[in-house]
């Protein structure tokens, strides 16, 4: 079914606006990280394999280029709370986080059993297992002093969008949002920090599921996300975070004095001009924020770009405006290091333009490359989170948790013949378990790390514009 697009991102501003009104959702409740922090996503296989946390750490790389962190993923396919319990010393405070950011639910709540004989009562036992579980782990995150703690309730269940061949779970969701309510009571008596993604991404499933009853952001298991859902996932906690309005830069220059009436984020100057052209030099503190108009991953058919169909990022997040007044009347060609950009009429000039909607810009192909480069990372850290996936869901029951020996590889093959995920996780095990392969893939990463940091400081570009003569 095909739904008008600015239809559908206008309806969905006001869905957001109404969801800020009646629940308080916009309201800054969780801190900006700052320069040398270390943030720890703990989760699940939404957290493991998903993108949400590499998109975050993008905004900041792109907005805040001098102040160097890491972001951390420490998800594990098939966890639950108590799964995460266990596995808190070696596999996530290891990294010593600054800040720990702890999602949970979507495993615990249970799955097939729903549609069963007694679907009520499964959920009900599978909560109390639930919050039984939390409290282990809530007490072991109460005794990290040095570490700020963030919960976060996870993406949703999907159970009302009409996907062939996937027959919903009736309630699950409805559960996994009662898991939610007791880690936002936890967060209050605990003065730690906490957002919900469940209920604003339920929201937009549903809203848009009216023109579109196959519309999800759950993905096609109504489960994980592709792309757009981890996109809508990163825009809702840099909302929770008080981005809303953080400009990359913001720009008005007036064409008859040759004056700068604003320059927030930016420096303007060598303002020079003549009838038919005006030209400036713009440095900007930060740049525009990339997105990937490709679907990547495992039988993907969205792109992280489609999310901008359904939450107002570019309009909060992504604006780099440049306005200029006092334009003779006329179409103007915008120029940028002698890269022509496109052509605006003296009336687009002076409502203003959003750079950072121009995918050839200098500056956004700056961005582009660290784009690149940080999903190269994603690649590399996807390897030490699948080696400890057979880590903590095969070796620890064994008893071989980290022994990486020949006892190891027996029992890894002892079993692999009839367990397609532990075949799918050898061929990477065989690699991750010897201590120098894993010393160079780190060191890797740390390449990439510092040539991020490296190509994304500012540089100062020069604006010209040139009215174009009638044909």
């Amino acid at each position: 079914m095909c739904v008008n697009k600015q239809i559908m991102t206008n309806k969905i501003k006001l869905l957001f606006i109404c969801l800020a009104i009646n629940g308080g959702l916009f309201s800054q409740t969780v801190n900006q990280f700052k320069e040398g922090n270390r943030v720890v996503f703990l989760g699940n296989s939404i957290t493991d394999g998903g993108h949400y946390h590499s998109y975050i750490w993008l905004y900041y790389m792109t907005r805040f280029p001098n102040r160097n962190l890491r972001v951390l993923n420490a998800g594990v396919g098939g966890n639950t709370a108590f799964d995460m319990y266990k596995r808190l010393d070696g596999d996530v405070l290891s990294k010593n986080p600054s800040t720990l950011v702890v999602s949970f639910g979507m495993n615990d709540s249970g799955y097939l059993e729903y549609n069963g004989d007694d679907g009520a009562r499964f959920g009900e036992e599978r909560y109390q297992e639930t919050y039984e579980n939390f409290k282990l782990l809530e007490e072991r995150l109460r005794g990290l002093t040095c570490t700020k703690i963030v919960l976060m309730g996870g993406s949703p269940y999907d159970g009302t969008a009409e996907i062939e061949g996937n027959i919903a779970l009736k309630g699950k969701n409805e559960v996994m949002q009662r898991i939610v309510a007791f880690m936002k009571k936890s967060a209050a008596e605990n003065n730690w920090e906490f957002l919900d993604l469940n209920a604003p991404m339920t929201a937009i499933n549903q809203e848009l599921q009216v023109n579109d009853p196959t519309f999800t952001l759950c993905g096609l298991d109504r489960i994980h996300p592709e792309n757009d859902g981890h996109m809508v996932m990163a825009y809702l906690f840099l909302k929770a975070q008080g981005f809303e309005g953080n400009v990359v830069a913001d720009l008005e220059v007036n064409s008859s004095n040759k004056t700068v009436i604003r320059s927030v984020n930016c420096e303007i100057s060598n303002v020079r001009g003549s009838k038919d052209k005006l030209s400036f030099d713009y440095l900007a503190y930060s740049l525009p924020y990339p997105l990937d108009t490709i679907p990547q991953g495992w039988n993907a058919t969205k792109s992280q770009a489609n999310a901008m169909d359904y939450v107002p990022f570019m309009e909060e997040m992504n604006r780099e405006e440049m306005k200029v007044t006092d334009l003779e009347k006329g179409d103007y060609k915008l120029i940028i290091d002698g890269e022509v950009i496109g052509t605006w009429s003296s009336a687009d000039l002076l409502k203003g333009v959003n750079l950072a909607a121009e995918t050839n810009t200098p500056q956004y192909q700056q961005a582009l490359a660290m784009m690149h480069l940080n999903e190269a990372r994603w690649e590399i850290e996807r390897n030490f989170r699948d080696y400890a996936w057979i880590q903590y869901n095969f070796f620890q029951e064994k008893g071989l948790l980290f022994a990486n020996n020949r006892a190891s590889i027996d029992a890894l093959d002892k079993e692999t013949a009839h367990n397609g995920w532990l075949r799918m996780h050898r061929a990477n095990y065989v690699r991750m378990m010897h201590q120098s392969f894993r010393e160079t893939r780190e060191a890797e990463m740390d390449m990439i790390i510092r040539k991020i940091y490296e190509i994304n400081q500012p540089v100062k570009r020069r604006i010209v514009l040139v009215k174009q003569e009638l044909n």
